[in-house]
């Protein structure tokens, strides 16, 4: 297996700078966009447990959309083979004391790549 080959590292690179850009401007259709539509699909957040893409899609859709802006820290992309791939990075948000960090799993599918667990969560610096 080939542990970050450059093409695919570039690939899943792209799609992890699509989805930050996503997420800061609340374009919820494009966030839903690079989760996989699957029941099985997880993503634990801040203060929210969720199973499988409608909980996801739930939450995106009635998060407020202000004050998203971060700072990213020590991001690591990792990729495994051509198929698959981890992302993982600290974040801050101005004013405040705490340090965000974020985990995703990517997964190569016919349709392109797409998140098949999150986890975010914060913790004081």
């Amino acid at each position: 297996m080939i542990v970050d080959d450059p093409e695919t590292l570039a690939e899943v690179t792209a799609q992890f700078v699509a989805y930050e850009q996503a997420l800061v401007t609340n374009d919820v259709p494009a966030l839903d966009g690079f989760f996989r539509n699957a029941r099985e699909t997880i993503r634990y957040g801040v203060r929210e447990n969720l199973y499988g893409y409608a909980e996801i899609q739930a939450f995106r859709a009635a998060r407020p959309g202000q004050g998203l802006e971060r700072a990213l820290e020590r991001t690591s992309i990792t990729t495994y083979g051509q198929d698959l791939a981890t992302c993982s990075t600290m974040f801050r948000r101005e004013g405040s004391t705490r340090v965000g960090r974020q985990m995703q799993t990517w997964v190569r599918f016919p349709e392109g790549w797409r998140i098949v667990a999150a986890h975010v969560s914060l913790m004081e610096t």
